[in-house]
């Protein structure tokens, strides 16, 4: 097929709905190879799919509309390996032992995508502007769960064990959360960065411990 003949198939595709995934995926390819949302550019995620600047605004009204879109790819990413994490637990023999290492591995998803996917780490909470962004249903994982459910489910599964007193339960997202995030940013952007791979697993660990007896 000549270039005139596959652009013209391409664009044909494109005006029955493929072209706002194709913008998608540009900026998503974007976020990782330049390390986050700056990186993100309307008219050149128009370029990579093959199309006019003017025709990518049919989808997204301006860049920030795009990094918003590519913002939940990220999030559902991220609990999509949260609940790999989860999913390559081997069955723990207690109700007990199995809550606390689904709880855990929630933990260790959550600082593994940060690790292995910065630039997507980095856009998924850019430009959102409430925590009603992060569970909405974009954001989700294969589960139909985002990353903040999937750690309320693995809460509720502690109280449900009786590893997290009832009255202790409301809430705990909220300082969980930012306790696994704090270690997560300083891994990506800041001084633990120079760390080695093992002396950041060791690390997490040991914040895992710390907030398993904490709460």
């Amino acid at each position: 097929m000549s270039d005139t003949a596959a652009k013209s198939a391409q664009r044909t595709t494109y005006r029955h709905g493929a072209l706002r995934e194709a913008l998608l995926e540009a900026g998503v390819a974007m976020a990782r190879e330049g390390g986050g949302p700056q990186a993100i550019v309307l008219r050149e995620a128009a370029r990579r799919a093959g199309v006019a600047p003017n025709a990518a605004y049919t989808h997204f009204k301006d860049r920030e509309a795009l990094v918003q879109a590519v913002a939940r790819v990220a999030l559902a990413r991220l609990a999509a390996t949260m609940t790999a994490e989860q999913d390559a637990l081997p069955e723990p023999g207690t109700a007990a032992a199995r809550a606390r290492a689904r709880f855990r591995a929630i933990g260790t998803g959550y600082l593994r995508f940060a690790r292995e996917e910065p630039g997507l780490f980095r856009t998924a909470f850019a430009t959102q502007s409430d925590v009603s962004a992060v569970a909405e249903p974009a954001s989700a994982g294969p589960t139909g769960r985002s990353a903040i459910e999937l750690l309320a489910d693995a809460l509720d599964g502690l109280t449900e064990a009786g590893l997290l007193q009832p009255e202790r339960r409301p809430g705990a997202e909220f300082l969980v959360w930012p306790t696994v995030h704090g270690l997560a940013y300083l891994a990506v952007d800041g001084p633990l960065r120079f760390l080695e791979p093992d002396q950041l697993d060791d690390l997490t660990a040991q914040l895992l411990d710390m907030i398993d007896r904490g709460i």
